[in-house]
């Protein structure tokens, strides 16, 4: 019962662009014109309805890979606050 990769197939920019510009948009309170905003000083030029469209079709795979990896209150993998004091 995996969950399928979205497909990039006919996109006009790369997998690494349209991705962090999703993951910028889900990660942080941003709007997609902030968002788009950050792409340009990276020197990627993109309108907000274009990352409003890609977060419309893959932002609930990344949403939910965020949630995945999100650290628990116990995780054995993520140290205790006080580990930084000892």
């Amino acid at each position: 019962m995996g969950v399928e990769a979205p497909s990039y197939k006919g996109f006009r920019f790369p997998v690494e662009i349209i991705s962090h510009g999703v993951w910028l948009y889900h990660r942080f309170p941003l709007s997609f014109r902030e968002v788009q905003e950050m792409m340009l000083q990276r020197g990627i030029v993109v309108s907000h309805e274009t990352i409003r469209q890609w977060c419309a079709k893959f932002g609930q795979t990344y949403a939910n890979a965020l949630r995945r990896r999100r650290a628990r209150p116990g995780d054995s993998r993520v140290g205790s606050w006080r580990d930084d004091y000892h």
